[in-house]
């Protein structure tokens, strides 16, 4: 089946109008993405910007009326906007494909340290005496190729785990605390604002036979503070910082902290944040994003 595909590029006021008028004229599918290569890196929470030019990509069937389909948007954006011209596009057909492997294309499985691999559904395992967590991304964050998540995982695999307890702050797809889970923690508590990031947590320990009693999922409210041998948080550096203190009272003395998603020149202020409570180690640099590691005093 073929689809035909409409690319508006719009800023980022008219964005939501054009989404909603698209929804309106029967798109099947609709995805924003940045048009100018500005990137984000840390949003304020409870945020949603988008980019200041950002391109819609919209999906119709194929025999959808390509001039009356432009002709209903330019008019319902004169409605909504008060602008008179219709926006810059570009119509185009395209041909359907397994979209639901087509991003297998993208991802590999990858390495971890000497034991560890990270292996996407419907990959074969590259060495099955290994720990081989698999893994479906679904709608969270984490499949090991960004940087914040790669550090933390090299640092997970150089640790003795065994029989540890584990709080993986900000879990996403839950790769983090699973993974520890493999290599040897004992119960591991899995916390996240996003309700669809636990669903994922949840489904990727089902596929590495984790038990709910090994795998725990919490929303921040639910969580009971309970203090775990090792504490990673790869989130941003603002919610790191704001939550230092509350981190603190969640690792014991001489337990681990690994906190990620910072930018190098976000060092020192998320290090100054935690110094009273945690001793350091020099930090662990990959691309432009940082792994602070510490213990509890």
């Amino acid at each position: 089946m073929a689809w035909l595909q409409l690319r508006i590029d719009t800023d980022a006021t008219q964005a939501s109008t054009v989404e909603l008028i698209l929804d309106l004229l029967g798109a099947t599918s609709i995805t924003f993405e940045d048009a100018a290569n500005q990137p984000m890196y840390e949003p304020p929470l409870g945020t949603n910007p988008l980019w200041h030019l950002t391109r819609i990509t919209a999906l119709f069937d194929a025999d959808t009326d390509q001039q009356q389909l432009i002709d209903q948007l330019t008019e319902q954006l004169q409605v909504q906007t008060s602008k008179p011209e219709a926006p810059a596009y570009q119509l185009q057909l395209i041909e359907d494909k397994a979209w639901q492997t087509e991003w297998m294309k993208h991802i590999q499985p990858l390495r971890f340290g000497d034991n560890l691999w990270i292996v996407p559904e419907g990959f074969d395992t590259p060495e099955p005496d290994a720990v081989n967590l698999r893994f479906n991304p679904g709608l969270a964050f984490g499949t090991g190729s960004h940087p914040t998540t790669a550090l933390c995982l090299e640092w997970l695999s150089q640790q003795d785990l065994n029989n540890k307890t584990l709080i993986d702050y900000g879990c996403g797809s839950g790769i983090l605390g699973i993974a520890a889970c493999m290599l040897g923690t004992r119960e591991n508590h899995m916390v996240d604002i996003d309700t669809q990031a636990l669903d994922s947590t949840r489904l990727n320990a089902q596929l590495n036979d984790q038990s709910d009693k090994q795998i725990r999922c919490y929303l921040p409210e639910s969580f009971d503070n309970t203090q775990s041998d090792i504490l990673v948080a790869n989130i941003l550096a603002t919610p790191l910082i704001e939550n230092a203190e509350k981190f603190s009272t969640l690792v014991p003395s001489k337990g681990l902290l690994a906190l990620s998603g910072i930018l190098y020149d976000q060092i020192d202020s998320v290090r100054s944040a935690y110094e009273q409570w945690f001793d350091f180690e020099p930090p662990s640099l990959k691309e432009e994003w940082v792994l602070l590691k510490a213990s509890r005093k």
